[in-house]
C-alpha cells in the first residue's frame, strides 16, 4: 500500500496531466491509391520485373516450411484415444483367450423366394 504522502502527491499531480496528449504528433500518413498492384508500376513492354533481394528467400522459406509441415503431418503418429482403446481391448481379449474378430459359426439361412 502506498504511503499517505505518495497518495497526496498523486492527487495533486493528476489534474496537471488531464487533457494532455502525449506522443501525438501529426496526422497519420496516407498514401493515395495509384491503381497499381502493391503500388508498383509495371515495367515497360519487353522488360521483366526485377525481383528484390528478399523475395527469393521469402518464397523458399514460406513454401519450404509448408512442404515440411505437410510431410510431418502425413507421417504424424496416430495418438487418438480410439486407436489406443482398440489396441488395449485386443491385448486384453487375447490375454483371456477370446477372439477379437467376429466369425459366424454357421452360414445364415437363405430367405424364401416368392414367385
Amino acid at each position: 500500500m502506498l504511503a499517505s504522502s505518495s497518495l497526496r502527491a498523486l492527487r495533486v499531480a493528476a489534474p496537471r496531466f488531464k487533457g494532455r496528449r502525449f506522443a501525438s504528433h501529426e496526422a497519420p500518413q496516407y498514401n493515395e491509391p495509384t491503381g497499381y498492384l502493391f503500388g508498383e508500376k509495371p515495367p515497360p513492354p519487353g522488360q521483366k520485373r526485377v525481383k528484390e533481394d528478399w523475395e527469393n528467400i521469402w518464397y523458399i522459406g514460406m513454401y519450404g516450411s509448408m512442404a515440411f509441415a505437410a510431410v510431418m503431418l502425413y507421417y504424424k503418429p496416430d495418438t487418438s484415444i480410439q486407436t489406443w482403446a482398440l489396441q488395449e481391448a485386443k491385448a486384453r481379449m487375447e490375454a483371456r483367450g477370446e477372439k477379437y474378430r467376429y466369425e459366424p459359426s454357421s452360414p445364415p439361412p437363405s430367405l424364401p423366394t416368392s414367385s
